[in-house]
């Protein structure tokens, strides 16, 4: 299920996927600079939540997948990253916490990334 959702999301090439990754983190920074103005408990941040969750359920599947063949310690990194972030989605979503901040600047800094690769 989560690798179709990640095919549609991704082109026929790397560099294709690399730019559809890239437009999906830039729609998510989007999303969650909205809900950081509008605030955690509003409809902006229940949506900026639920892509944001949806985006690093299907990274963290295909990064699970043995068909990935990135890096080994590059798949690790992610990994690690996407499950901090669906902690702290979860953390907003469960009113621990009210910073978007730090989702905001990881997803800035993974899409950077992408538009060096």
């Amino acid at each position: 299920m989560y690798r179709s959702l990640y095919d549609e999301m991704a082109g026929d090439t790397p560099a294709g996927n690399r730019e559809q990754e890239r437009r999906a983190f830039l729609r998510s920074i989007e999303l969650l600079e909205a809900a950081c103005k509008s605030g955690p408990a509003s409809r902006d941040a229940i949506d900026a939540l639920y892509f944001v969750n949806r985006l690093w359920a299907v990274l963290l599947a295909d990064l699970a997948n043995d068909s990935n063949d990135l890096p080994e310690s590059l798949k690790a990194g992610l990994i690690s990253i996407g499950i901090w972030v669906l902690r702290r989605v979860e953390d907003i979503r469960s009113g621990k916490s009210t910073d978007f901040s730090a989702l905001i600047d990881v997803t800035r800094t993974i899409s950077g990334g992408l538009s060096r690769g």
